[in-house]
């Protein structure tokens, strides 16, 4: 077993996903499947990340997704599958990545040899990933790794998100937090989405937000004043401490100066894609 420093995984992987997720911010997604009569950023964000799984119903959407309102995904699955079969979504969601990428790192980025290596780097991780269990990760996993450098990329950080993601909503439910506490309780972590974000995207409202809240409150996880109590923050670390361990594979397969040098490059892209306007300004915080 390889010996890497402590949360080089974690690091490596806060700073590729933001490579995989700028897709999903980005407006090119949306042209590219505004023809079907895809236009919904719901069911945008929908069908792009689902097509992997096939034309899958509401059910299967919810489950792996973990973190939406069934209410919110069954208003658009199984039914944006008339417009466009997955197969189409997914090449014009890989037209939208290349046009995303082109402009948040520069062709000249796009076409250079540090894209290259980070893609053979990010594949030779994947390669650790197990498909049990992970049902986003095992259907990503199953496309073929485009030609393109910068694609391959994109593919290999979305294969090490979903690996991670899946992963994470298994420590979840092992900890009993239901999809809304888990959004509330990142939010008051201060690395979560802002509330107005979770509740215009994942199909809450102010209601379903409090009441969440007030059940953090009755384990003694928040306070009062919506911030998270001892236990809490302890429960977050844990929280991510125990998603480390389930997704340590990928990173220990690559080895620690393998790790380091993708987080390295990684790093570079996605301070460039932040410079670019790669999310909105005001998508983190507790506010």
């Amino acid at each position: 077993m390889t010996t890497l420093p402590e949360r080089a995984g974690r690091r490596c992987h806060n700073v590729l996903n933001p490579l995989h997720s700028a897709a999903y911010f980005a407006p090119d997604l949306a042209k590219e499947l505004a023809p079907y009569g895809i236009e919904d950023p719901s069911a945008v964000y929908l069908a792009g990340r689902a097509a992997a799984m096939g034309a899958v119903g509401p059910g299967a959407v919810t489950a792996s997704f973990y973190n939406f309102n069934h209410t919110l995904v069954a208003r658009f699955v199984p039914e944006v599958w008339d417009f466009a079969s997955p197969e189409t979504v997914l090449a014009a969601r890989l037209r939208s990545v290349d046009v995303t990428l082109r402009r948040l790192l520069g062709e000249e980025t796009v076409a250079g040899s540090e894209v290259r290596e980070a893609a053979e780097l990010a594949l030779e991780a994947a390669r650790g990933c197990t498909r049990p269990g992970r049902p986003l990760y095992a259907a990503h996993a199953d496309l073929p790794v485009p030609d393109d450098p910068h694609l391959a990329l994109w593919h290999a950080a979305t294969l090490l998100r979903e690996h991670r993601g899946d992963a994470h909503v298994a420590v979840l439910q092992h900890a009993s937090l239901d999809p809304l506490e888990a959004l509330v309780s990142h939010t008051a972590s201060g690395r979560g989405m802002a509330p107005k974000w979770v509740l215009s995207t994942r199909g809450y409202n102010e209601q379903d937000w409090t009441a969440a809240q007030d059940r953090l409150r009755d384990r003694g996880l928040l306070d009062a004043g919506g911030e998270l109590t001892e236990d809490g923050l302890a429960l977050r670390k844990r929280l991510e401490d125990d998603t480390d361990e389930l997704d340590r594979g990928p990173y220990e397969l690559l080895g620690a100066d393998g790790v380091a040098r993708l987080t390295d490059l990684a790093t570079g892209f996605t301070k460039s894609a932040l410079e670019n306007g790669a999310f909105p300004a005001d998508l983190f915080g507790k506010g």
